[in-house]
């Protein structure tokens, strides 16, 4: 009966999205949004329908994950002409959806309104941009008091550059408490309608990229869909009517053999990774507070295992630092250091580690108790339903109990998971939140030890277990104020960090999590992959401006 109860819910909700539009012009996206849509605002992208940002609102620049670059996009170019001025000239010809140039004084407007309002998501940059000059009508020089190359290259690509013509009079509460229902951007679609199950964006045609790039978006109509089972997204997918799919679903070989579901990598790990993924210590918290003892856990924790059983093999084993495989970020990669400082699946030198540190079982219960003879207990935690994560910290446990620690799987429900996480109330917990794609490696470093975590009652942006070190704080900082171009500057502070890490494990990595991704040729092809590399292909929040944008461009339909 419950196989039953799922076919049909998969046959309506097939039903329902493929009866409204033509499709050959229109693309079905899945995996990126989760509740029914209801806001659209620039100025809250983590709240935002995805695609508000890089369908409908634009960046000055994109920044390509598969090469490591940043690609001009509003901007035709942009520069540090000196130490402390970063220098963009904007493109000649842009147009907003409603017809109005898109000026200078849009872009002026978009960094001065977040001077103005300070709730805006990216005021904090005032606190080291001084001031904006415009030199003439299609250049801006951003003079900063304390220039931060890292985080400012973030901020190129992700803040919408936002029509000074629609914002400009609104009151604070407009800006910060509007769910901005029609949303007026720059970009080469526009919002058309939604409903509960889903977000229709039909493409503009007069969007300027047409005939300023050379970029003509294929489908007419790119739908977001909000699919709450993978067993509704996996029987659209066989069915033709799913044609993006960025879930995490098993069986991609029988999908790949039986339906031609088409994937990145032909073969394991059929996927590019999008993070890192691994587990926080509560490092304020007896015995995890012991250095060598959060060490012999990373001894003790076979990676491979959960490769294997929680994501057969769609997802690969982090190396110790963490940092992932990508162009932007293997290249600082300290392999001395690892090599020195290291670990790697090792039962044995996890037991040495804890009889040195005084850890036995001394009741003879199969339970190490701590050098006064006191036994304790931990859990690891991560929310209940989410079966790859379940499994694999069943797996830690099992793996963490063979070395005599007695360490139990809890599976909260999600918002009380993200309580615990966000507030430092867990003793293990595995996450992968901040650790993702992009423009710079310091990003990772900065959430695996985010200083302002330390002193806060709450973190939203890493370091979940708290840890504390002034070095750390002086070493991030001194990357963010190193230039981009100062690559072996880079590295060295790569290498310090990294050795701290691999010393101090307030963070143990294990996996890259997978950038999912699975497409349907039944209406549309020529989808990227390793063999067509053009395109990021992740339509989650934030990542229309990592590539995702481009797959429009390139897939063609019969």
């Amino acid at each position: 009966m419950k196989r039953l109860i799922v076919l049909l819910l998969i046959a309506l909700t097939i039903v329902a999205f493929a009866q409204t539009f033509d499709r050959s012009k229109t693309v079905f996206v899945g995996g990126g949004m989760w509740s029914p849509p209801s806001n659209w605002s620039p100025f809250t992208p983590w709240n935002a329908v995805t695609g508000t940002i890089g369908l409908v609102y634009e960046t000055l620049f994109l920044y390509d994950p598969l090469t490591g670059k940043f690609e001009p996009w509003l901007a035709e170019s942009g520069s540090w002409i000196s130490d402390s001025v970063f220098q963009i000239k904007l493109r000649n010809g842009l147009t907003w959806q409603d017809g109005k140039p898109l000026t200078i004084d849009d872009v002026l407007f978009t960094f001065e309104i977040a001077k103005k309002h300070t709730g805006i998501n990216y005021s904090p940059i005032w606190n080291w941009l001084e001031r904006i000059v415009k030199v003439d009508e299609r250049t801006l020089n951003f003079v900063f008091s304390d220039p931060r190359y890292h985080e400012w290259g973030q901020n190129l690509i992700s803040i919408a550059i936002i029509p000074k013509h629609v914002w400009e009079g609104k009151t604070q509460d407009e800006i910060l408490q509007s769910a901005n229902e029609k949303p007026l951007g720059s970009g080469s679609y526009f919002v058309e309608t939604w409903d509960s199950d889903r977000n229709v964006f039909k493409k503009n045609p007069n969007w300027w990229g047409i005939k300023l790039l050379g970029l003509d978006p294929k489908p007419e109509r790119v739908v977001v869909v909000r699919i709450l089972s993978n067993n509704v997204a996996i029987g659209m997918l066989m069915k033709g009517e799913l044609d993006w799919s960025n879930f995490f679903l098993p069986g991609i070989p029988t999908l790949r053999k039986a339906y031609g579901v088409h994937t990145w990598y032909e073969s394991a790990p059929y996927m590019l990774p999008a993070n890192t993924t691994g587990i926080f210590l509560n490092v304020n918290k007896y015995p995890l507070s012991i250095p060598e003892f959060r060490r012999a856990m990373a001894f003790a924790i076979d990676t491979s295992k959960i490769v294997d059983r929680a994501f057969e093999r769609m997802v690969t084993a982090s190396n110790p630092v963490g940092i992932m495989p990508i162009p932007g970020f293997i290249k600082y990669y300290p392999e001395e250091v690892a090599k020195q400082f290291g670990f790697k699946y090792d039962p044995a030198m996890a037991n040495k580690i804890l009889d040195e540190l005084g850890f036995k079982d001394v009741n003879k219960d199969g339970f190490r108790e701590d050098p006064n003879g006191r036994p304790f207990k931990l859990t690891i935690q991560c929310p209940y339903g989410w079966t790859d994560w379940m499994v694999s910290i069943q797996s830690i446990a099992e793996d963490l109990r063979k070395v005599g620690l007695n360490v139990e799987p809890i599976y909260p429900d999600a918002s009380k998971y993200n309580d615990d996480l966000f507030a430092g109330r867990f003793d293990i917990i595995l996450n992968n939140y901040p650790t993702g794609v992009s423009s710079t490696v310091w990003s990772y470093f900065n959430a695996v030890f985010y200083p302002a975590a330390a002193e806060s009652e709450y973190s939203y942006s890493g370091n979940f277990g708290k840890y504390k070190n002034p070095e750390v704080t002086e070493l991030l900082d001194q990357m963010n104020r190193t230039p981009l171009t100062n690559e072996e500057g880079i590295k060295k502070v790569v290498a310090k960090l990294s050795e701290i890490l691999l010393k101090e494990l307030p963070f143990i990595p294990l996996w890259y999590n997978g950038a999912w991704f699975q497409a349907s040729d039944a209406v549309w092809k020529a989808w990227p992959s390793e063999k067509n590399p053009y395109a990021w292909p992740i339509s989650w929040g934030g990542h229309w401006q990592l590539g995702g944008i481009k797959v429009l461009f390139g897939i063609k339909s019969e």
